[in-house]
């Protein structure tokens, strides 16, 4: 590997993780200026998915940046199962809540999906057309 290739593969992930680090910055910011509480991630985030949604920076620029930290994404969210562990006495004495809680709210998701999912694929009458409505059609056909 000569060294052009190393400078050309460290100046892709500088641009990577410039550009994560940045949308970030803008997200925190606008998170501090806002009336309301919305986290400045998730700002950053929304702000990422439009850049590449609407095609502002290509997804080539961010792409070895977020190639890399999926591959390493078990070592960042350790941390996070270490400090739930530190509150294991207070989770312990609630298991039932929170177990119920778990249980509501997957049952409240899944009606919601499968509602959504049946008002959005249901069978549509097509305007102008000289079809009638499906049952209508198939009581026609038995006649």
């Amino acid at each position: 590997m000569s060294f052009l290739n190393v400078l050309l593969i460290g100046w892709q992930y500088l641009r990577a993780f410039s550009l994560l680090y940045l949308c970030l910055i803008v997200g925190n910011f606008t998170s501090a200026h806002l009336p309301f509480s919305l986290p400045g991630s998730i700002i950053g985030l929304l702000l990422l998915f439009c850049l590449l949604a609407f095609q502002i920076i290509p997804t080539h620029w961010v792409k070895p940046g977020c190639n890399l930290l999926m591959k390493n994404m078990t070592l960042l969210f350790l941390p996070i199962g270490v400090g739930v562990m530190e509150y294991y006495p207070q989770l312990s004495q609630q298991v039932f809540p929170i177990a119920l809680s778990c249980i509501i709210s997957t049952v409240i998701v899944m009606i919601t999906v499968a509602y959504s999912s049946h008002y959005i694929h249901r069978e549509r009458i097509i305007i102008g057309s000289d079809q009638t409505e499906p049952s209508k059609q198939e009581d026609n056909k038995k006649c």
